[in-house]
């Protein structure tokens, strides 16, 4: 039998959707998903530099980093 790999956009839809696997009694194993170490770290320091006013907007990084 196939598997299906399911990605809820919202808390809503999620309980949706298991409500109807529950209702039609399909067996299914919730997993959530945490993001490596490093990726976290990145994203903490990231936001720092954001809080510290080090930012710069999408067009000027496009101008820099992409032309």
């Amino acid at each position: 039998m196939e598997s299906l790999l399911i990605h809820p956009e919202s808390a809503e839809q999620l309980r949706t959707v298991k409500a109807v696997l529950k209702a039609l009694k399909v067996q299914f194993e919730p997993q959530s998903t945490k993001l490596p170490v490093h990726v976290l770290k990145g994203i903490d320091k990231s936001l720092q530099q954001f809080a510290e006013g080090n930012s710069i907007s999408l067009e000027d990084f496009s101008e820099k980093h992409l032309k």
